[in-house]
Protein backbone atom coordinates (compact mmCIF):
# COMPACT_ATOMS: atom_id res chain seq x y z
CA UNK A 1 0.00 0.00 0.00
CA UNK A 2 1.16 3.74 -0.05
CA UNK A 3 -0.01 7.16 0.80
CA UNK A 4 -1.03 9.98 -1.96
CA UNK A 5 0.15 8.66 -5.06
CA UNK A 6 -0.08 5.01 -6.45
CA UNK A 7 -0.38 3.17 -9.91
CA UNK A 8 -3.48 4.71 -10.45
CA UNK A 9 -1.54 8.23 -10.07
CA UNK A 10 -2.03 10.44 -13.47
CA UNK A 11 0.38 12.79 -13.81
CA UNK A 12 1.16 16.03 -15.86
CA UNK A 13 3.83 17.69 -15.98
CA UNK A 14 4.03 21.74 -16.30
CA UNK A 15 7.28 22.65 -18.39
CA UNK A 16 7.74 19.49 -19.83
CA UNK A 17 9.52 20.96 -22.59
CA UNK A 18 12.32 22.37 -20.17
CA UNK A 19 15.53 20.09 -20.41
CA UNK A 20 15.46 19.00 -16.38
CA UNK A 21 11.61 18.51 -16.78
CA UNK A 22 11.59 16.23 -19.93
CA UNK A 23 14.37 14.13 -18.74
CA UNK A 24 13.21 13.44 -15.16
CA UNK A 25 9.36 13.13 -17.31
CA UNK A 26 11.80 10.12 -19.13
CA UNK A 27 12.63 8.77 -15.81
CA UNK A 28 9.65 8.78 -14.60
CA UNK A 29 8.01 6.69 -17.44
CA UNK A 30 10.82 4.15 -17.29
CA UNK A 31 10.15 3.39 -13.51
CA UNK A 32 6.15 3.10 -14.10
CA UNK A 33 4.77 6.45 -13.38
CA UNK A 34 1.39 6.72 -15.93
CA UNK A 35 1.98 10.42 -17.52
CA UNK A 36 -0.48 11.21 -19.66
CA UNK A 37 0.11 14.91 -20.32
CA UNK A 38 2.47 18.08 -20.49
CA UNK A 39 1.82 21.97 -20.22
CA UNK A 40 3.94 24.76 -22.11
CA UNK A 41 2.14 27.45 -23.33
CA UNK A 42 2.82 28.25 -26.72
CA UNK A 43 3.85 23.97 -27.52
CA UNK A 44 0.25 22.41 -27.24
CA UNK A 45 0.66 19.59 -30.36
CA UNK A 46 4.20 18.86 -29.78
CA UNK A 47 5.06 15.95 -27.92
CA UNK A 48 8.09 15.00 -24.95
CA UNK A 49 8.92 11.29 -24.66
CA UNK A 50 5.63 10.28 -26.61
CA UNK A 51 3.58 12.22 -24.28
CA UNK A 52 1.23 15.15 -25.50
CA UNK A 53 2.12 18.39 -24.83
CA UNK A 54 -1.23 21.22 -24.15
CA UNK A 55 -1.04 25.07 -23.77
CA UNK A 56 -2.83 24.71 -20.77
CA UNK A 57 -3.54 22.28 -17.78
CA UNK A 58 -7.04 23.06 -18.09
CA UNK A 59 -6.62 21.81 -22.02
CA UNK A 60 -4.83 18.24 -20.51
CA UNK A 61 -7.56 17.95 -18.02
CA UNK A 62 -10.43 17.82 -20.74
CA UNK A 63 -8.26 16.04 -22.92
CA UNK A 64 -6.32 13.28 -20.62
CA UNK A 65 -7.77 13.80 -16.73
CA UNK A 66 -4.62 13.69 -14.91
CA UNK A 67 -5.23 14.00 -11.06
CA UNK A 68 -1.40 15.18 -10.26
CA UNK A 69 0.62 17.63 -11.52
CA UNK A 70 4.61 18.18 -11.15
CA UNK A 71 5.54 21.66 -11.22
CA UNK A 72 8.94 22.07 -13.31
CA UNK A 73 8.33 25.97 -12.86
CA UNK A 74 10.71 28.86 -11.89
CA UNK A 75 10.06 29.73 -9.00
CA UNK A 76 9.50 33.72 -10.09
CA UNK A 77 6.56 32.04 -11.88
CA UNK A 78 5.28 29.31 -9.93
CA UNK A 79 2.04 31.43 -8.61
CA UNK A 80 0.87 31.48 -11.69
CA UNK A 81 1.46 27.68 -12.88
CA UNK A 82 -0.01 26.48 -9.34
CA UNK A 83 -3.20 28.78 -9.85
CA UNK A 84 -3.56 27.01 -12.99
CA UNK A 85 -3.56 23.40 -12.15
CA UNK A 86 -5.25 24.16 -8.64
CA UNK A 87 -8.19 25.96 -10.60
CA UNK A 88 -8.28 23.24 -13.60
CA UNK A 89 -9.00 20.83 -10.61
CA UNK A 90 -6.02 19.28 -9.70
CA UNK A 91 -6.30 17.15 -6.71
CA UNK A 92 -2.42 16.82 -6.11
CA UNK A 93 0.72 19.24 -6.76
CA UNK A 94 4.37 18.65 -6.54
CA UNK A 95 6.17 21.72 -6.72
CA UNK A 96 10.17 20.91 -6.94
CA UNK A 97 11.35 24.42 -6.98
CA UNK A 98 12.83 26.28 -4.37
CA UNK A 99 13.16 30.22 -3.11
CA UNK A 100 9.66 30.32 -4.00
CA UNK A 101 8.78 33.68 -2.57
CA UNK A 102 6.82 33.57 0.67
CA UNK A 103 3.68 35.69 -0.22
CA UNK A 104 3.38 33.56 -3.55
CA UNK A 105 3.90 30.17 -1.23
CA UNK A 106 0.88 31.61 1.01
CA UNK A 107 -1.20 32.41 -1.61
CA UNK A 108 -0.89 29.14 -3.19
CA UNK A 109 -1.26 26.79 -0.18
CA UNK A 110 -4.70 29.23 0.57
CA UNK A 111 -5.75 28.96 -2.67
CA UNK A 112 -5.32 24.92 -3.33
CA UNK A 113 -6.39 24.13 0.46
CA UNK A 114 -9.60 25.98 -0.50
CA UNK A 115 -10.06 23.74 -3.34
CA UNK A 116 -8.90 20.92 -1.29
CA UNK A 117 -5.75 20.10 -3.63
CA UNK A 118 -2.67 18.45 -1.68
CA UNK A 119 0.30 20.37 -1.73
CA UNK A 120 3.75 19.28 -1.62
CA UNK A 121 7.07 21.25 -1.79
CA UNK A 122 7.94 23.86 -2.35
CA UNK A 123 11.65 22.92 -2.71
CA UNK A 124 10.99 19.29 -2.65
CA UNK A 125 12.25 16.17 -4.78
CA UNK A 126 9.26 14.78 -4.99
CA UNK A 127 7.72 11.22 -3.27
CA UNK A 128 7.87 7.72 -4.32
CA UNK A 129 6.12 4.60 -3.82
CA UNK A 130 7.97 1.49 -4.84
CA UNK A 131 5.01 -1.30 -4.49
CA UNK A 132 2.81 0.91 -6.73
CA UNK A 133 5.91 1.86 -9.09
CA UNK A 134 5.19 5.27 -9.23
CA UNK A 135 7.29 8.27 -8.56
CA UNK A 136 6.50 11.92 -9.11
CA UNK A 137 9.87 13.88 -8.67
CA UNK A 138 13.62 13.37 -9.14
CA UNK A 139 13.95 10.88 -6.33
CA UNK A 140 16.86 8.16 -7.88
CA UNK A 141 14.56 5.20 -8.13
CA UNK A 142 17.19 2.24 -7.53
CA UNK A 143 17.69 3.36 -3.88
CA UNK A 144 13.79 2.35 -2.79
CA UNK A 145 12.61 -1.56 -3.05
CA UNK A 146 8.95 -2.34 -1.50
CA UNK A 147 8.30 -2.68 2.31
CA UNK A 148 6.37 -1.06 5.47
CA UNK A 149 8.52 1.45 6.07
CA UNK A 150 6.99 5.47 5.60
CA UNK A 151 9.51 8.00 5.57
CA UNK A 152 8.77 11.81 5.64
CA UNK A 153 12.01 13.97 5.16
CA UNK A 154 13.05 17.76 4.80
CA UNK A 155 15.96 16.82 2.97
CA UNK A 156 16.52 14.99 -0.22
CA UNK A 157 20.07 13.93 0.13
CA UNK A 158 19.60 12.67 3.60
CA UNK A 159 16.92 10.85 2.18
CA UNK A 160 18.80 9.23 -0.38
CA UNK A 161 21.48 8.49 2.24
CA UNK A 162 19.24 6.85 4.68
CA UNK A 163 17.02 5.25 2.24
CA UNK A 164 20.21 3.77 0.63
CA UNK A 165 21.16 2.36 3.98
CA UNK A 166 17.38 0.87 4.65
CA UNK A 167 17.77 -1.01 0.74
CA UNK A 168 20.96 -2.37 1.44
CA UNK A 169 19.22 -4.06 5.02
CA UNK A 170 16.77 -5.53 3.16
CA UNK A 171 14.29 -2.90 4.89
CA UNK A 172 11.71 -1.47 2.20
CA UNK A 173 9.58 1.39 2.25
CA UNK A 174 5.77 1.87 1.47
CA UNK A 175 5.88 5.97 0.40
CA UNK A 176 8.96 8.23 0.85
CA UNK A 177 7.95 11.95 0.86
CA UNK A 178 9.93 15.09 0.51
CA UNK A 179 8.04 17.29 2.40
CA UNK A 180 9.86 20.16 1.30
CA UNK A 181 12.89 22.69 2.87
CA UNK A 182 11.72 26.12 2.30
CA UNK A 183 10.02 28.14 4.99
CA UNK A 184 6.46 27.75 4.43
CA UNK A 185 5.06 24.08 2.70
CA UNK A 186 2.02 22.70 1.85
CA UNK A 187 2.50 19.33 3.97
CA UNK A 188 4.34 19.25 6.85
CA UNK A 189 5.52 16.31 8.89
CA UNK A 190 2.28 16.12 10.65
CA UNK A 191 -0.18 15.40 8.06
CA UNK A 192 1.91 13.06 6.44
CA UNK A 193 2.41 11.12 9.41
CA UNK A 194 -1.31 11.07 9.74
CA UNK A 195 -2.04 9.74 6.33
CA UNK A 196 0.71 7.07 7.51
CA UNK A 197 -0.99 6.04 10.55
CA UNK A 198 -4.17 5.37 8.24
CA UNK A 199 -1.90 3.39 5.78
CA UNK A 200 -2.06 -0.39 6.41
CA UNK A 201 0.42 -1.28 4.54
CA UNK A 202 2.75 1.58 6.78
CA UNK A 203 3.83 -0.65 9.49
CA UNK A 204 6.61 2.04 10.69
CA UNK A 205 7.15 5.80 10.02
CA UNK A 206 10.47 7.56 10.24
CA UNK A 207 10.87 11.01 10.20
CA UNK A 208 13.82 12.69 8.86
CA UNK A 209 14.36 16.23 10.25
CA UNK A 210 16.51 19.28 10.90
CA UNK A 211 17.23 22.34 13.05
CA UNK A 212 14.72 25.06 12.23
CA UNK A 213 10.95 25.22 12.21
CA UNK A 214 8.70 23.07 14.74
CA UNK A 215 7.47 20.65 12.13
CA UNK A 216 9.10 18.09 14.18
CA UNK A 217 7.84 19.07 17.19
CA UNK A 218 4.20 19.03 16.07
CA UNK A 219 4.41 15.62 14.93
CA UNK A 220 6.17 13.93 18.02
CA UNK A 221 3.07 15.39 20.03
CA UNK A 222 1.00 13.52 17.81
CA UNK A 223 2.97 10.48 19.10
CA UNK A 224 2.91 11.87 22.46
CA UNK A 225 -1.06 12.14 22.70
CA UNK A 226 -1.73 8.64 20.74
CA UNK A 227 -3.15 9.98 17.36
CA UNK A 228 -0.23 8.14 15.85
CA UNK A 229 0.57 4.82 17.25
CA UNK A 230 2.28 2.86 15.21
CA UNK A 231 6.42 3.47 15.82
CA UNK A 232 8.40 6.35 14.92
CA UNK A 233 12.04 6.72 14.79
CA UNK A 234 13.75 9.86 14.15
CA UNK A 235 17.15 11.39 12.36
CA UNK A 236 18.29 15.01 13.33
CA UNK A 237 20.39 16.82 10.85
CA UNK A 238 22.10 19.63 12.55
CA UNK A 239 22.65 18.79 15.98
CA UNK A 240 26.04 19.68 15.64
CA UNK A 241 25.39 23.37 13.88
CA UNK A 242 26.92 26.27 15.87
CA UNK A 243 24.27 28.01 17.04
CA UNK A 244 25.18 30.97 14.59
CA UNK A 245 25.32 29.21 11.36
CA UNK A 246 23.31 29.54 8.27
CA UNK A 247 21.87 26.16 7.21
CA UNK A 248 21.25 25.74 3.63
CA UNK A 249 17.69 25.06 3.61
CA UNK A 250 15.46 27.97 3.81
CA UNK A 251 13.32 26.53 6.20
CA UNK A 252 16.10 25.76 9.06
CA UNK A 253 15.32 28.96 10.92
CA UNK A 254 15.23 28.94 14.41
CA UNK A 255 12.42 30.49 16.53
CA UNK A 256 12.79 31.59 20.31
CA UNK A 257 12.89 28.12 21.90
CA UNK A 258 11.31 26.19 19.28
CA UNK A 259 13.37 24.79 16.00
CA UNK A 260 16.26 24.15 18.13
CA UNK A 261 17.92 20.81 18.14
CA UNK A 262 17.52 20.36 21.72
CA UNK A 263 13.47 21.18 21.23
CA UNK A 264 13.58 18.85 18.84
CA UNK A 265 15.36 15.79 20.99
CA UNK A 266 13.16 17.14 24.40
CA UNK A 267 10.04 16.93 22.03
CA UNK A 268 10.92 12.90 20.49
CA UNK A 269 12.16 12.13 24.23
CA UNK A 270 8.49 13.10 25.70
CA UNK A 271 7.18 11.11 23.04
CA UNK A 272 9.35 7.72 23.38
CA UNK A 273 10.45 8.84 19.93
CA UNK A 274 14.33 6.98 19.47
CA UNK A 275 16.45 9.12 17.39
CA UNK A 276 19.49 8.05 15.36
CA UNK A 277 22.49 10.20 16.28
CA UNK A 278 23.77 9.59 12.44
CA UNK A 279 22.23 7.43 9.62
CA UNK A 280 24.18 4.62 10.14
CA UNK A 281 22.13 4.31 13.38
CA UNK A 282 18.54 4.41 12.05
CA UNK A 283 18.73 0.94 10.49
CA UNK A 284 19.44 -0.88 13.64
CA UNK A 285 16.52 1.72 15.34
CA UNK A 286 14.06 0.72 12.86
CA UNK A 287 15.03 -3.34 13.41
CA UNK A 288 13.28 -3.18 16.93
CA UNK A 289 9.81 -2.80 15.03
CA UNK A 290 10.16 -4.98 12.44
Amino acid sequence: MSIIINKNTRVVVQGITGEAAALHTRLMQEYGTNIVAGVRPGAGGSKVHGIEVFDTVDDAVQHTKPNTSILFIPAGVMKQAAFEAVDAGIKKIIMVSEHIPIHDAMEIISRANAAKTLVIGPNTPGLISPGEKCKVGFVPSDYYITGEIGVASRSGTLTYEIVSRLTQAGIGQSTCVGIGGDPVIGTPFSEIVKMFQKDPGTKSILIIGEIGGSMEEEAAELVQNGEITKPVVAYLAGRTAPADKKMGHAGAIISGNRGTIQSKLDAFEQAGIPVAKVPAEVVPLLKRFI
